[in-house]
């Protein structure tokens, strides 16, 4: 599985893999390197996280493992793991994991808000009231104690809800205004 999807990020597919059919075994394969993104990922019910740098040393030891019933995380990934444990509590982005702070429907929310997306835009691709969205989005700034969008987005992406390609092509879009060369 990898994570950085269109449609559906890969953490909200374990997690809805492993409800569907519990006894699957997961192993991300993915360019991510943050302690967040393997955490969300193993909360979610991955059995094994491996980068992409360490295909060739790593998928048939992770695939192996994992089949025995084993977690695997490369050395590179635990390295990472285990410097995201050992980091000051001021240097993480936030108090807690989003997992532990939001519900999979926020972390949802907050991907597309993240992403750029109106209100009326996640209600409609949700399927539900924009009344709904405005609901969870007041509850999210305030559980996370954020004040804008800009914030928002700086949450997301230090959590690996969203990549910060994402963020940067929707603060370009957005914030820039377009240039116009003229001829002299």
């Amino acid at each position: 599985m990898d994570i950085s999807m269109p449609e559906l990020d890969g953490i909200e597919v374990v997690r809805q893999v492993r409800e569907a059919v519990p006894d699957t075994k997961i192993i991300v394969l993915t360019m991510h390197e943050s302690d967040q993104m393997v955490q969300r990922a193993l909360d979610a019910g991955a059995h094994g996280y491996v980068l992409k740098s360490d295909l060739t040393d790593c998928l048939a030891k992770a695939v192996k493992a994992v089949s025995e019933g084993q977690r695997f995380l490369t050395p590179k990934v635990s390295e990472i793991v285990l410097e995201g444990f050992l980091k000051p509590r001021s240097q993480h982005p936030r108090e807690g994991r989003p997992g532990a702070r939001t519900t999979p429907r926020e972390i949802e929310i907050i991907r597309l808000l993240a992403q750029g997306k109106s209100n009326k835009e996640v209600a409609a691709g949700l399927g539900i009231a924009v009344r709904t969205v405005e609901t969870h989005r007041a509850k999210i700034m305030l559980k996370l104690g954020l004040h804008s969008l800009v914030e928002l987005i700086h949450y997301a992406i230090g959590y690996g809800i969203i990549s910060a390609p994402s963020a940067a092509e929707y603060l370009g879009t957005r914030s820039e205004p377009k240039s116009h060369s003229s001829t002299k």
